[in-house]
C-alpha cells in the first residue's frame, strides 16, 4: 500500500564486547558494549535467509558484493552460508559474555558451560591419517593459538600439539631456555646462559629422540642458535621472535616450520583446561602451580646443596610437562635422563637412566650425566623399589 520495498541486505557490526573485555576495561565500560539491538536483528536477518542476506563480518563484504555485481543479488547458497556464520558469531558473542559475567561473580565452573574458537586452518589430518582435524583459536595471549608461521610446510595435528606443550614447558624458565619435545614429552630441556649453549645442553639429554623434534625457546633467536640447531632435522622451532640473520638461516631449510609469537606465554597464568570425554567434557584449572625452596622438607640425613637445590627446582618444572608416571634427571639446570608416561614408576626411572646411560655412550663419556645429579618425580613412591631404581 506504500510502497515500501522488502528489506534484502542487513549489515550489522556488533559492539567490540570482546575486545573491551581484552583490554581491561572496568565493569561499567564492559557492560555498556553489550550489544542488544545488534544480535536480534542478525537473528531476524539469518531465520529469513531465504529472502535476506546478512553480513556480519568484514570479511564476508567481498564475495556478497561480486555475486551483487554478477548476478544483481545473492544466491540462496551464498545466503544459507551466511546464516549459518551469523547464528554462530551471536553464539560466540554471547558465549563471550556469559563467561565474562560467570568470572566477574567468581564462578569457576557455572551451571552452563558455552565455548567458542575462530577457525585458524584446516589440517591435513588428526593425529592419524583416517581421522578429520581443524585448528581453532579461542585466544590472544602469546601461544601456538596466536603464532605467526614465517616459513615451512603446512602444521599438522601433531605439529601443533607438540609445540604447544613445547612453548608451555619453556614458559616455566627466566633463564635462556630451550625445551626439545617428542611425541608430547620433552626429550631436552636446558637453562643456559645463552640459548646457544642451552640448546647444546638439551640436545645432549636424549639426541636419538630430539631427531624431528619440536623445538621451543624463550628468547628471540639468534644467528648462533639456529646454525647449531639446523645441524639437525627439526619439524618446528617456535620462538617469541627471530633475528633477521636467524631467518637467513633457517630459510635454508625450507620444509622446517618458524613460529613467532611475539611473547612468551605467562607460566601462572589462570586459565581452563578441557579433555573432552564420550557424551561430555572435563574441566579442571590450568596447572599454574610451582614448587618453591620454601615448601620442600629435609628429610634425608643430608641435606641438599645450593647448587643440588636449584637443579631440583629445575627437574621439578620440567617434571611438570613430562607425562605420568615421570621421572627427570637433572644436573646443572639441563635434563640428563626423561622416562615419561609408564605405567610403573619404576619403569620410568629405569627409562631414564637408560636414556641417560645411552646418551653418555653416544658422546663418549666415560659415564652417565645422572651421577651427581638429582631427579624429580611427579608423584608418590608408595613402596621403596621407585626410589631404588632411581
Amino acid at each position: 500500500a506504500h510502497g515500501i520495498a522488502s528489506i534484502d541486505l542487513v549489515v550489522v557490526n556488533l559492539y567490540p564486547f570482546e575486545a573491551t573485555v581484552e583490554g581491561g576495561a572496568d565493569f561499567a565500560n564492559c557492560v555498556e558494549q553489550i550489544d542488544i539491538g545488534g544480535p536480534a536483528l542478525i537473528r531476524a536477518a539469518a531465520k529469513n535467509h531465504d529472502f535476506v542476506a546478512v553480513l556480519t563480518d568484514r570479511a564476508q563484504y567481498v564475495p556478497f558484493m561480486e555475486q551483487l555485481a554478477a548476478h544483481g543479488g545473492s544466491k540462496r547458497a551464498l545466503r544459507r552460508q551466511l546464516a549459518a556464520e551469523a547464528f554462530a558469531r551471536t553464539a560466540a558473542y554471547d558465549a563471550a559474555i556469559a563467561s565474562w559475567f560467570a568470572e566477574q561473580q567468581g564462578e569457576a565452573f557455572p551451571a552452563r558451560m558455552t565455548l567458542s574458537g575462530t577457525l585458524r586452518q584446516q589440517l591435513r589430518y588428526g593425529e592419524n591419517p583416517h581421522q578429520d582435524a581443524a585448528f581453532y583459536a579461542s585466544g590472544t595471549s602469546p601461544g601456538v593459538g596466536s603464532a605467526r608461521q614465517v616459513q615451512g610446510k603446512e602444521l599438522s595435528y601433531n605439529n601443533l600439539n607438540d609445540t604447544d606443550a613445547a612453548f608451555e614447558c619453556v614458559a616455566e624458565f627466566a633463564a635462556p631456555s630451550v625445551v626439545v619435545v617428542k611425541h608430547a614429552n620433552p626429550c631436552g630441556v636446558a637453562s643456559a646462559a645463552t640459548l646457544a649453549e642451552a640448546w647444546t645442553e638439551a640436545l645432549a639429554c636424549d639426541p636419538v629422540s630430539a631427531f624431528g623434534g619440536v623445538i621451543a625457546v624463550n628468547r628471540t633467536l639468534d644467528e648462533a642458535t639456529a646454525e647449531r640447531i639446523t645441524a639437525i632435522f627439526s619439524e618446528v622451532i617456535i620462538a617469541p621472535d627471530a633475528t633477521e640473520a636467524a631467518q637467513a638461516v633457517l630459510a635454508r631449510k625450507k620444509n622446517l616450520r618458524l613460529l613467532l609469537t611475539g611473547g612468551v606465554p605467562e607460566a601462572v597464568r589462570r586459565e581452563r583446561s578441557l579433555r573432552s570425554l564420550a557424551g561430555g567434557f572435563l574441566v579442571q584449572t590450568r596447572d599454574f602451580g610451582r614448587l618453591t625452596a620454601e615448601a620442600l622438607r629435609t628429610v634425608t640425613r643430608r641435606a641438599p646443596t645450593e647448587a643440588e637445590l636449584a637443579d631440583l627446582l629445575f627437574a621439578f618444572r620440567v617434571c611438570k610437562h613430562v607425562k605420568s608416571n615421570a621421572i627427570v634427571f637433572a644436573h646443572g639446570q639441563a635434563t640428563v635422563g626423561i622416562g615419561a608416561g609408564q605405567m610403573s614408576r619404576v619403569d620410568a626411572a629405569r627409562i631414564a637412566a637408560w636414556k641417560a646411560a645411552e646418551a653418555a655412550t653416544a658422546a663418549g663419556l666415560p659415564a652417565p650425566r645422572t651421577q651427581g645429579s638429582v631427579a624429580a618425580s611427579d608423584a608418590f613412591f608408595p613402596f621403596p623399589d621407585g626410589l631404588e631404581a632411581i
